[in-house]
């Protein structure tokens, strides 16, 4: 497959962020179309269908993948689908571009990357922080050892979330589909942000909490993690708190350089020589970059960015974040 060439996509699940985020992504870009989408709401699937204008519509995801005129999938459900899914879709030798986290256990993270190679296609998994400009700068800036030797990092990701049964995303509340709460949701994306920064974890030490509310999966989780250069880190997730979190700091032995909040990309780097800001924005599209990797990955035989390994060591340290929770609980 030449880089001239268009990628079709099939789209497996259409709900919120499907609307928001992936389909735009696939539907705008250069080298992609949104080819075909599959969900078993009727009604839910003729009005995604039209608004994106998609050729073609299936009920259900395993006629779907069957289909010929199909290159890849990009999976946007539940996580407790993840892995079936991608493993009959590198069956029927389509590339996966699966939702994180990437499954709800690392046995099946090991089966959704055999499964991938042993069909010779590609899978990603969409940890789209990891290709953000401010994330990359933070690269650079710890490479050159502007900051000295890092030593402790510190990440904030307060969310209010609250659904009842029967309303939109309240999956993410059962923790037979989702795995666990915030940690498992949003604590992940920042988990892939410290090792990508910071390289393997050591020692992992967690606490799971439902401060506010009784549900099967935490509101509330702080780990504390070692990791192989010495420095540590702290993660702290929650739905529960009035205001809303989402900073990055990360000390070092001569600065520090600070986030005040990920998703608008403004930075801090504090040196001896002063404070340095600098605004390195993400792209309109979160998903955008990410899915637009994927595709040239796919056209040009190469790995993704964010590829099942990334994924798969998101999901060993989740494990043992969650490896104690029974004994906690009691």
């Amino acid at each position: 497959m030449s880089d001239t060439e268009k990628i079709n996509w099939g789209l497996i699940g259409c709900g919120d962020i499907s609307r928001r985020r992936i389909a735009p992504a696939i539907r705008d870009m250069e080298h992609g179309r949104l080819y075909a989408v599959s969900r078993a709401n009727p009604e839910m699937l003729e009005s995604f269908a039209s608004e994106f204008h998609v050729r073609k519509v299936y009920a259900n995801w395993k006629e779907m993948i069957k289909d010929p005129d199909i290159h890849a999938v990009y999976i946007a459900t539940p996580v407790h689908l993840h892995s079936e899914m991608t493993i009959a879709a590198a069956h029927a030798g389509k590339h996966v571009l699966c939702e994180k986290p990437m499954a709800m256990s690392v046995p099946e993270c090991l089966k959704m990357i055999d499964a991938c190679e042993s069909y010779e296609v590609r899978l990603g998994i969409a940890y789209y922080r990891h290709l953000y400009p401010v994330i990359g700068r933070c690269r650079e800036i710890m490479g050159q050892g502007l900051i000295g030797d890092p030593t402790i990092v510190q990440i904030n990701a307060f969310s209010h979330f609250d659904r009842q049964p029967g309303e939109a995303r309240y999956w993410l509340l059962e923790k037979e589909k989702s795995g666990g709460g915030p940690m498992m949701d949003f604590g992940c994306h920042r988990i892939e942000v410290m090792l990508d920064l910071l390289g393997p974890i050591r020692t992992v030490r967690s606490v799971l909490s439902n401060l506010k509310y009784k549900r099967d999966v935490e509101d509330t989780a702080v780990a504390y993690f070692e990791f192989e250069n010495g420095a540590v880190g702290i993660l702290a997730v929650t739905h529960s708190t009035f205001e809303n979190r989402d900073t990055v700091q990360i000390f070092g032995t001569q600065g520090s350089i600070h986030i005040p909040v990920l998703n608008e990309g403004r930075l801090m780097l504090r040196t001896a020589s002063g404070d340095q800001k600098e605004h390195l924005p993400p792209h309109n599209n979160l998903h955008m970059p990410l899915i637009e990797d994927f595709t040239q990955a796919v056209l040009r035989n190469r790995e993704p960015a964010v590829n099942g390994r990334t994924g798969l060591e998101v999901n060993r340290i989740l494990s043992r974040i969650y490896e104690h929770e029974d004994e906690q609980a009691g």
